[in-house]
């Protein structure tokens, strides 16, 4: 028996309202610990059935109630899987119930809306955002930062990809990348290929000890994961923003979606509406 317990993420389409959301509740409890399963796409009984002895399972083997964040829509599929032996927190059922009650009439029960585009147009520039991110990724195309929303600079492995990617498919921005190296962080003077586009800039910054530990996941014992080079490079990227006013954040302790929402604060750019 673990001492962790089980939590499940069950949607009938991505889960990303589930995770979400889920993650979000989960990180207010920080002293305790969780093992997370995702499980998409549950829409049928029979697929129901299996999540529900899937939750029953983990209660036996672990002794503890397991946690079910679930976003499923279909009534019968919900039933299902709220009948199982955990605490099962409805988020659509929450909230759609006052919302019915409000608005004098049923919610129409549709897979997967919670995701939906509403038009092509909005779909395609979604699809345009996100692959501007990734063409613009560590400064692969400089030339294209002429359509760029958004500039995000800082060392290599601060986050800047992740960021660019999450602000492109969750808010359609255009994001673009750029990793500044040991060779432009000596003089504090922003390189020539980001000069013209100043105000598009902003900073990710890190703590060097947790700067330290990415790199050398990625790179062991190497001079790149040394932690007096990352002290260095920290140390030289914060001056460079603040020699040339660069609004910049630390992202050491903050999530993906904390970072994207600060972003969008202190940039004032407007999110595309999907």
């Amino acid at each position: 028996m673990t001492g962790k317990r089980a939590v499940f993420f069950v949607s009938d389409s991505t889960a990303i309202t589930a995770e979400t959301l889920g993650h979000s509740l989960l990180s207010q409890f920080a002293d305790q610990s969780f093992d997370c399963v995702t499980l998409r796409y549950i829409d049928s009984e029979e697929k129901a059935r299996e999540v529900r002895d899937m939750v029953n399972k983990a209660h036996r083997e672990r002794g503890k109630r397991p946690v079910v964040f679930s976003t499923l829509v279909v009534p019968n599929v919900r039933e299902r899987v709220a009948a199982s032996e955990g605490l099962f927190i409805d988020f659509m059922g929450s909230f759609l119930t006052p919302l019915e009650e409000e608005l004098g009439t049923r919610p129409v029960a549709t897979v997967g809306h919670t995701h939906g585009m509403v038009t092509p147009e909005q779909y395609s520039h979604r699809m345009e955002a996100i692959n501007f991110a990734l063409q613009n990724d560590d400064g692969g195309s400089i030339r294209q930062y002429e359509r760029a929303d958004l500039i995000l600079v800082g060392v290599s492995r601060s986050g800047k990809t992740p960021s660019s990617v999450f602000l492109a498919i969750h808010y359609g921005i255009f994001v673009a990348n750029y990793p500044l190296v040991e060779e432009e962080l000596e003089n504090s003077q922003l390189p020539g290929d980001l000069r013209p586009w100043r105000d598009k800039l902003f900073g990710l910054t890190i703590r060097p000890e947790r700067l330290q530990q990415i790199r050398q996941e990625r790179s062991p014992n190497s001079r790149y994961a040394a932690l007096h080079q990352c002290q260095y490079e920290v140390r030289q990227v914060e001056a460079l923003f603040r020699a040339n006013r660069i609004e910049y954040l630390d992202v050491t302790s903050k999530s993906i979606e904390e970072i994207a929402t600060y972003i969008l604060k202190a940039t004032s750019l407007e999110p595309h509406r999907l």
